[in-house]
């Protein structure tokens, strides 16, 4: 067998040996390329990836389940909103018929919701046309014994309509460290468990999510190394920024580079999320978007990162959370079929991703785990506010600055459409309670804080 440079120049240069072969491990287990010859933009068929092991044709795109579009209820509250049933069977729809065929969902999205709602859209289309993945999301302790984590599972099959789960994933592990991990998956004898329900075919991948600790990433693989267990994938956060530069933004993060390269020397498929940064991505700084529409009129911003996640062959699908019909649109276009990015453009990207650290962002990635807030503070509407005016340039704390009156009424106006005084960054009293359920490790009350005092100064300002 070839053996293959697994860093990212390694897999720019793969890309035109690996092919049918893929990357395969000593396990068996691979993803290899199952298109062919790319065409233009959104004028081809959907780019699929094979799984090795199973023989399964995984789009490139995945559609991920965690925003799914809502209504709101005539309470007007936006804490009551439900799920637009209607608005998610026409999503899947689409996805289904344009060449979509992996789902992604959670017994934790959607304020628990997801699942239902995905098993009701996907169960009006033949089985063999979709493959759905959840997840085993025993977070909170009193979820972590036997009975309640495999009640959870078995509950997904019922809200999912169907007898077998295509790739199950042990979910956000390294948070919460060893202990967590042992406590959620090992000690109840729960991994035992999954393991023997993919050996029954009711599990047909069984894999993991990983955020936080890298000690327990790394403990996982070395499980694999000594033939303890089989990993049938893994889902790793993965993009432009975060392929050298996790650590830049929270010292808990993990370099993308390290994670990808792992399993991909061990033949281990790999799952992308978060390819746009929780939208960050699709909104990059003026100088920064310039550059990246000399480059490609045409294309969004968006499509970069897409491009970019979707590139190294050890990647079976990317996932997106695509509320609206045009965000699934866009991104369908763009794996359609995926162009992947040759070395000077990877390159271009990486100085991209400096220029963007340069701006002072809020690392959110819209993922609502620190939601509901018990004081009612929108905590990822807040953030996305001020991730959008410090991109724009309309953060402007200089009285003096001739654009200062402009800024002002930019930002504060645009707070208030955004988010409603009431659920502002003031209302904040710095219970903490959000702080153990951020993947990224933001410090949530000391960024509130800061925001509802720049908030306030030009609230304060004479103009």
């Amino acid at each position: 067998m070839k053996k293959f440079d697994t860093g990212r120049r390694g897999f720019l240069r793969n890309l035109g040996i690996l092919g049918a072969a893929g990357v395969l491990g000593a396990c068996g287990a691979g993803v290899a390329s199952s298109d062919g010859a790319k065409s233009g933009r959104g004028q081809g068929a959907m780019t699929k990836r094979l799984n090795g092991a199973t023989g399964d044709s995984v789009s490139i795109l995945g559609y991920g389940c965690m925003r799914l579009p809502t209504k709101a209820l005539v309470s007007g509250n936006e804490a009551d909103d439900e799920i637009d049933q209607n608005a998610v069977n026409e999503s899947v729809d689409y996805a289904i018929a344009h060449g979509v065929n992996y789902f992604d969902t959670s017994p934790a999205y959607c304020k628990g919701h997801s699942e239902e709602a995905m098993g009701v859209a996907l169960s009006r289309h033949p089985r063999d046309k979709y493959y759905i993945a959840t997840k085993l999301s025993n977070f909170a302790p009193s979820t972590w014994s036997r009975e309640a984590s495999i009640g959870m599972f078995e509950n997904s099959l019922r809200m999912l309509r169907t007898d077998y789960v295509d790739y199950l994933l042990l979910h956000g592990i390294g948070m919460g460290g060893m202990e967590a991990f042992n406590g959620r998956y090992v000690d109840n004898g729960v991994l035992d468990y999954l393991c023997e329900k993919r050996r029954q075919g009711i599990i047909r991948n069984l894999g993991f999510s990983y955020h936080g600790d890298v000690a327990v990433f790394d403990h996982l693989l070395a499980m694999m190394d000594r033939g303890e267990i089989r990993w049938d994938f893994a889902q790793i956060q993965m993009n432009y920024i975060d392929w050298r530069h996790a650590k830049e933004i929270n010292e808990r993060n993990t370099d993308a580079e390290y994670l990808y390269g792992e399993l991909s020397k061990r033949g281990i498929p790999v799952v992308i999320m978060e390819p746009l940064l929780g939208g960050r991505l699709a909104s990059v700084p003026g100088p920064v978007a310039a550059k990246m529409k000399e480059r490609r009129p045409d294309d969004s911003l968006a499509s970069w990162a897409f491009r970019f996640a979707g590139t190294p062959e050890g990647v079976l699908t990317v996932l997106s959370g695509m509320t609206y019909m045009e965000h699934l649109k866009e991104n369908i276009a763009t794996y359609s079929a995926l162009e992947p990015l040759d070395a000077e453009e990877d390159a271009f990207l990486q100085r991209m991703a400096l220029e963007i650290l340069q701006n002072d962002t809020v690392p959110c990635t819209d993922c609502k785990y620190c939601m509901p807030c018990p004081y009612g503070v929108n905590i990822p509407g807040i953030f996305a506010h001020y991730n959008r005016c410090i991109n724009e340039g309309t953060v402007v704390r200089d009285g003096a600055d001739p654009d200062f009156a402009r800024s002002r009424r930019a930002f504060l106006f645009g707070y208030d459409r955004a988010v409603p005084r009431l659920r502002q960054a003031d209302r904040c009293v710095g219970c903490g309670a959000c702080l153990s359920h951020c993947p990224q490790g933001i410090a949530i009350p000391g960024r509130l804080h800061a925001i509802a005092a720049y908030a306030e100064s030009l609230r304060a300002s004479k103009i």
